[in-house]
């Protein structure tokens, strides 16, 4: 009986899943494949060896995929919370053509629950009939976001991307304390510093596609590294990680510089202490910690999300001082964020019953900003409520430009002395918003709005169609982002000209309709002279 038979007699017989191992035409398939519309039955062609063990992808529309390939051995038992370690190597073929499970996290609008620590999956997305010996591809790794806490490789559908001749990769990294916890009892077992095991399993798959990215036709020596949100924060902490020096040419961060100041070792692991004694560990021991069940973690992490820490080996030095001085990896850079960022933030606040009032402005601005009462008054005499439409908006005015827009105006500057760097803000203020409810205010160019255009989203709550000015906006941000991916430079002929940002003016490209333009007033909007004044 052919491969395909057996699939299609198994999916009629209404079986959720086929067997993990099967002998079909003397080929071991390893692995499980789910029926439904969804499953595609695999061309027999479609098989690449890895380092690891054969794969066998599938052809969905114009594309090959091959899904679920291990990067990293699972971190469970004795390997939770240690760098990651080399995959297991399998015989026979193994099917690749659904997801491996995404990493332990508690159910949210922006990544589905999970239990299972065997997380450490890639997928590999390439052209229909590409040669897998060719070896000319230019490669995109997409790192999803998420605070570090939530979020899955399987939501970006990089279809659009790949149609522009390029390969996508997109991976699951541990998340939460099982990514991001930092102890002393976990550094004197492990081969350094304890915590950032969410930023050494990037690495660690990095390292699989230097390896083994040429045998799907890909070319390792033009990989880019890009990733929205906490995945934007993880490529620029890839740019100032030794540790990630050589494994990729490119790099693009979306609304990643929420934070150029990762948290120091020790407040990092006073921290996991205090978690080890909510989570039952009172005598702060390694062996405890590694004896947790998945759901106590959960319940006990900081759900308000994570940021690596200046470990000495993952991290040396804040990611502000390394571009500062030049320390950090020296590869072209594209770097920007969305016009309304906080809004979707004050937005999930309301709708959990925590909204911004005329009455508590000030206070509000004091605590989301940690700022002292009298620096509050600054910024409220900076932010009147009288100009804007409601307090809502004129407390997401604060956030977008304090902890977004300046700091990437910061990065821009710092960078931009030692790489060639292109700055963009991402301005269509009628964007869908995918993740939340309608809220009392416009959502405008929100936090994540950028996505749907670069991917075909799925498992997202609210669904969300461009219009025919936002299409045409898509397809020429896609054409730039691959453009980049390709030879460094995101402008062609097809697409209006961007040039690389040098500081005089701030020249920024607006990412808008009906055509994206160059603006030199983005620091200015943001107010950015004051809050360096106040920082």
């Amino acid at each position: 009986m052919s491969e395909a038979s057996y699939l299609r007699i198994a999916c009629r017989a209404r079986l959720r899943r086929l067997p993990a191992f099967v002998l079909v035409s003397g080929i071991l398939i390893v692995g499980a494949v789910t029926c439904g519309p969804a499953a595609a039955a695999p061309s027999r062609a479609l098989i690449v060896t890895t380092s690891d063990g054969a794969v066998q992808g599938a052809t969905v529309g114009t594309m090959e995929e091959f899904l679920g390939i291990p990067y990293a051995a699972p971190p469970v038992g004795s390997l939770r919370w240690r760098p990651p370690q080399p995959p297991a190597h399998w015989s026979g073929t193994r099917l690749a053509t659904t997801f491996g499970p995404n990493c332990p996290q508690p159910a949210s609008n922006f990544g589905l629950a999970s239990m299972s620590e065997n997380c450490l999956y890639l997928n590999v997305y390439r052209p229909e009939h590409s040669q897998s010996n060719a070896g000319n591809l230019p490669v995109m790794v997409w790192i999803h976001g998420g605070v570090l806490v939530w979020g899955e490789s399987n939501d970006y559908d990089p279809a659009q991307l790949v149609a522009h001749g390029v390969i996508v990769v997109t991976m699951n990294y541990r998340l939460g304390a099982l990514g991001f916890l930092a102890h002393p009892a976990l550094a004197d077992q492990s081969d350094g510093p304890s915590g950032n095991y969410g930023l050494m399993d990037q690495q660690a798959a990095l390292r699989w596609v230097q390896g083994n990215i040429g045998r799907f036709g890909g070319d390792p020596r033009k990989v880019t590294l890009f990733g929205e949100s906490a995945g934007g924060l993880s490529v620029l902490s890839q740019l100032a990680s030794p540790g990630a020096r050589g494994l990729f040419a490119r790099a693009i961060v979306e609304s990643g510089t929420y934070t150029l100041t990762p948290v120091s070792l020790a407040t990092a692991e006073a921290a996991g202490e205090t978690f080890a004694a909510s989570a039952g560990c009172p005598d702060q021991s390694a062996s405890c910690l590694r004896s947790l069940q998945v759901s106590t973690i959960l319940k006990y992490q900081d759900a308000g999300g994570y940021r690596p820490n200046i470990d000495g080996q993952v991290l040396s030095e804040s990611l502000q001082s390394a571009f500062a001085s030049g320390d950090f990896n020296h590869v072209p850079v594209i770097i920007g964020t969305n016009h309304d960022e906080r809004r979707l933030f004050v937005a999930i606040d309301q709708l959990v019953g925590d909204p911004v009032t005329a009455g508590n402005y000030e206070s509000m601005i004091q605590s989301s900003l940690d700022v002292s009462p009298a620096t509050a008054a600054e910024v409220v005499a900076k932010y009147p409520l009288s100009s804007y439409a409601s307090p809502a908006l004129a407390l997401a005015a604060v956030g977008t430009d304090d902890s977004f827009a300046c700091f990437a105006i910061t990065a821009d500057q710092s960078l931009s002395k030692y790489v060639r760097t292109y700055s963009y803000e991402f301005n269509d203020e009628n964007a869908p918003e995918r993740y939340e409810p309608p809220v009392g205010f416009p959502y405008g160019a929100a936090h994540e709005s950028e996505l749907q255009y670069l991917f075909q989203l799925s498992n997202t709550p609210y669904p969300g169609v461009l219009s025919a000015g936002q299409r045409a906006l898509a397809a020429t941000m896609r054409s730039y982002w691959t453009n980049f991916a390709k030879d460094g430079i995101p402008s062609s002929a097809d697409v209006p000209g961007w040039k690389p940002f040098t500081g005089a003016g701030h020249q920024t490209m607006s990412l808008d309709t009906p055509r994206p333009h160059v603006e030199t007033t983005f620091a200015s909007q943001h107010n950015c002279v004051f809050w360096d004044s106040i920082s």
